[in-house]
């Protein structure tokens, strides 16, 4: 591998590594029940809260609220998940993962 090569391969991989910082830093939310549930995850798709509104709890109903947790949490899962594409596709410019290299 040549030096100019090599330069640019540690400019990406330096790249990559503050878009990574990025996303754990940066929070989506995912909701249901008309917001009666937030959930709020980082762009690594870690939870970092979930807000149930007290009129989202029937305790003749539990099966709703959890209905409406899981569609939350999916929601913010996938804005999560958009997000991770949209930072590191724009420092790889849609070049395959290299073993090792990152």
């Amino acid at each position: 591998m040549d030096r100019k090569m090599m330069q640019q391969l540690q400019q990406m991989q330096t790249k990559l590594m503050k878009a990574q910082e990025e996303l754990a830093n940066t929070n989506v939310e995912g909701t249901a029940g008309g917001g009666a549930v937030r959930v709020t995850m980082n762009g690594h798709r870690e939870l970092r809260s979930l807000v149930i509104a007290p009129e989202a709890v029937d305790p003749d109903d539990v099966e709703s609220l959890q209905d409406m947790v899981v569609a939350a949490f999916n929601d913010a899962s996938k804005k999560a998940q958009d997000l991770s594409e949209s930072k590191l596709g724009g420092v790889t410019g849609g070049m395959p993962n290299i073993p090792g290299l990152f």
